[in-house]
């Protein structure tokens, strides 16, 4: 496996409908493909509108099973197709009643490797995300992809540095953040959050936001999607807080054992000394 991986991510806007939706991210994998793209995620619920800006049963009708409904398995063709790994975040059914917000895995091959559902949810204006999801419930999975050892982490889970820490030390060399956040706090948190993840993890992160104003509420979505390295260093330059932008950064994972025998933060922890912090 070659050391250096060439990894994309795209920023969007809502078309308007679920299938053009789709169709745009497929035009945006094409145009990745065609830049050398190994690895690819798109953005938070990535056909969808962000309807969690309002309360509504209709958007039930989103969800999909995965892997076995007809998104992930038209994308499992296209990565086939392209030789690449995808990350697909999408609202999942598994059964009647059973909704989560998950992101599914597929190899370069185009098999179906797993998927993360999004452990921590906001339920505050703009972001009502209970009423839709139940938490997730499968720990914090690190993939064997044909580009490295691949984690996924969504959106609201950024704040919270325990699920970082548990998928470095499953042994992840990148993870990928896809989110859906608007301006206001969030904005100066977007910039400082995953790079010093990154930092603390020794691993890269990918984070994307999407663009725009939705017609279901004021939420201001303000892209600015990058990557960041393992010394929390962005790789490049960081998109647009406006535009619709695909990234394509190559991404260097001997660097993430580099800087792990260079800081070793996981050898002096102190897990000894945490149990208090799961009886909090």
């Amino acid at each position: 496996m070659a050391s250096e991986v060439r990894a994309a991510m795209v920023q969007t806007g809502w078309t308007g409908d679920k299938e053009s939706m789709i169709e745009l991210h497929e035009k945006y994998l094409a145009e990745a493909a065609e830049a050398g793209a190994r690895v690819m995620c798109f953005q938070e619920l990535f056909y969808g509108p962000y309807f969690c800006q309002v309360q509504d049963a209709a958007f039930y009708d989103y969800a999909e099973a995965i892997p076995d409904g007809p998104t992930t398995k038209r994308f499992q063709e296209l990565a086939a197709k392209y030789g690449m790994v995808l990350i697909l975040p999408m609202y999942e059914k598994e059964q009647e009643g059973l909704l989560y917000n998950t992101a599914a895995v597929i190899d370069a091959d185009g098999s179906y490797l797993g998927k993360y559902r999004k452990t921590h949810l906001p339920q505050v204006k703009g972001f009502w995300e209970k009423f839709y999801f139940r938490p997730g419930n499968l720990g914090y999975p690190v993939f064997e992809t044909a580009v490295g050892r691949v984690g996924v982490y969504i959106c609201y889970d950024r704040h919270f540095p325990e699920g970082w820490r548990a998928l470095g030390l499953n042994g992840a060399q990148m993870v990928f953040n896809p989110s859906a956040t608007s301006r206001g706090l969030s904005a100066y948190l977007w910039k400082i959050e995953q790079p010093a993840s990154a930092a603390a993890n020794m691993y890269f992160v990918g984070a994307i936001n999407r663009v725009g104003i939705e017609d279901l509420g004021e939420n201001d979505f303000y892209g600015t999607t990058y990557f960041v390295n393992p010394r929390g260093q962005f790789v490049g330059d960081v998109c647009s807080d406006q535009a619709e932008e695909l990234i394509v950064r190559d991404l260097d994972l001997d660097l993430v054992d580099e800087v792990r025998n260079q800081w070793a933060f996981y050898r002096d922890r102190r897990p000894d000394m945490y149990d208090p912090l799961t009886r909090a």
